[in-house]
């Protein structure tokens, strides 16, 4: 029987033999991937991955929609909880802060290359943990990229920084998520000083403080910079992931961790380029810093915005279609911090406008070219959905301004939170999950989406009353501003204190689709 049924095939043409073939293997790949136990943890890695980028709505092709709606609100119940907890920063004891000027890149830096099974990428060493600095594009408009953010301050060296909107995956960068200081400055921030939101920072003595911090707390405790993102992967020593591989997938990473002698590792991975780097996942990158017997570990934004620039050049391979990207901050090292003021370009707006795929340079370069060759017969649109007023009120502690974007948040990587005072942990940034299906105003949390989630014991994310992230605008591309009174800190000693009121909010106006989530960039 056998036999005549090889010959029959051999009769065949080379086409149905293709098909026969082709249609085999996929009944048999199904059948593994959809009944079987392994099948189904390849699938939920593969929705992980997704999850975390500004495409989380697909999610569903591999576990179907409310499983995917399930892992997305695991996923923001336990990075809030990973960040819960100060972390003890008596443990730190800085030994290399150096008094010693004009020193070489080698004697602030090394630089070193790493890999892993599926990943590329950079390990930076920074030996005196006062050098770095949050630095911010010096005008209004648009980001800047760290290549030109290095040239222009004198930096030695830097990485990205935190989270923003980003509509159409071709953002300007000048629309940032959360909040980012600058020499004990609030320059930019969209929730009240008291409201948590995951943070990145260090004090003026040079020491990590990473987890859920309300800017008050950021102050009191002597934090001069400082931005947005998240998760907390280490703290006081002791790994968060304990189980899996932290429910992101993998992809490009940029964190950053102490050791106890105060001696700074940021880790940059490549990712989203095969053959070369698919990137990463948490764990693996928590591993590499226990490796190095860090202490305070936590990451920064992610995704196409993954970098790291030394010397001027840029040594990593960015994920971003255009190469560089265009951001709102980024932590550079300096040979003489101090000689670096941050400029305040958000203060006094009533309007941030994201960008998007209409007014991005190099993709609306890349349009026409097409139009020449006939090979695109229209101009770029994008999905408006109707303008809604912002339903909360956000103040800034001082110096900087409170937004209020329209359209839909991008991911580059994290949750959104209202604005409005509360123990709850605010906003996503630009390469986040966010539940498939909502939007929210920008808050404070770090893979990012733009919902509203409880810190740790799992809030169910609140979809705000006006888009979040970077697409879906209203038919003009603004919302309206809503006022706010901003507390303006005066400084004292290490932090400030919020007293008099004075400030405004701004509308982040851009180009998004309903229903994008914010994605680690």
């Amino acid at each position: 029987m056998w036999t005549s049924a090889l010959n029959g095939l051999r009769r065949w043409s080379w086409l149905k033999r293709s098909l026969f073939v082709i249609f085999g293997l996929a009944f048999l790949t199904s059948s593994f991937l959809f009944l079987t136990e392994p099948g189904l943890k390849i699938r939920k890695w593969m929705a992980e991955t997704v999850i975390t980028t500004q495409h989380r709505d697909w999610a569903w092709m591999f576990v179907g929609a409310q499983m995917r709606d399930e892992m997305v609100q695991l996923l923001q119940d336990t990075t809030d909880a990973m960040g819960q907890g100060h972390v003890d920063l008596s443990r730190i004891k800085i030994t290399k802060q150096g008094s010693k000027k004009n020193r070489t890149i080698d004697e602030l830096i090394k630089v070193d290359d790493i890999s892993g099974p599926t990943w590329k990428g950079k390990k930076m060493t920074v030996y005196d943990p006062t050098t770095v600095r949050v630095v911010v594009p010096n005008k209004q408009g648009e980001g800047e990229r760290i290549t030109d953010m290095v040239k222009r301050t004198g930096a030695v060296a830097g990485v990205n920084g935190g989270a923003f909107y980003d509509p159409d995956g071709l953002g300007n960068g000048f629309a940032p998520i959360g909040f980012i200081m600058s020499g004990g400055e609030v320059i930019f921030t969209e929730h009240e000083g008291s409201v948590p939101q995951h943070s990145i920072g260090f004090t003026k003595e040079g020491k990590l403080v990473v987890g859920l911090y309300s800017i008050d707390e950021l102050m009191k405790q002597g934090v001069q910079e400082a931005v947005f993102w998240k998760p907390r992967i280490i703290a006081d020593g002791k790994p968060l992931i304990t189980q899996g591989d932290g429910g992101w997938g993998i992809g490009p990473r940029t964190a950053v961790g102490q050791k106890a002698d105060g001696t700074l590792i940021f880790i940059v991975i490549d990712g989203r380029q095969p053959p070369y780097s698919l990137g990463a996942t948490l764990r693996e990158v928590q591993d590499l810093f226990l490796e190095d017997d860090v202490q305070n570990a936590g990451f920064l934004d992610g995704g196409a915005s993954s970098e790291l620039v030394v010397d001027g050049e840029l040594l990593t391979k960015p994920a971003s279609r255009y190469g560089e990207r265009r951001l709102p901050s980024a932590l550079l090292i300096f040979d003489h911090p101090e000689e670096y003021d941050a400029d305040h370009i958000w203060d006094g707006l009533k309007k941030i406008d994201a960008g998007g795929a209409k007014t991005h340079p190099e993709f609306l370069k890349e349009q026409e070219e097409l139009r020449k060759k006939g090979q695109l017969n229209s101009t770029p649109k994008t999905t408006p959905v109707p303008s809604k007023s912002p339903d909360s009120t956000g103040t800034k502690p001082g110096g900087g301004v409170t937004s209020k974007p329209s359209g839909t948040p991008r991911q580059t990587e994290s949750p959104n939170v209202s604005s409005t005072p509360s123990s709850k942990p605010a906003g996503e940034p630009s390469d986040s999950p966010k539940p498939p299906g909502s939007t929210a105003t920008p808050g404070g949390s770090s893979p990012g989406t733009g919902t509203t989630t409880s810190p740790g014991t799992g809030g169910t994310p609140k979809a705000s009353a006006s888009p979040a992230e970077t697409n879906g605008a209203s038919p003009n591309g603004t919302v309206p501003p809503s006022p706010a009174t901003t507390p303006k800190p005066t400084t004292t000693g290490a932090g400030t204190q919020s007293t008099a009121p004075s400030g405004q909010t701004a509308a982040v106006q851009g180009q998004t689709q309903q229903n994008q989530t914010v994605k680690p960039n």
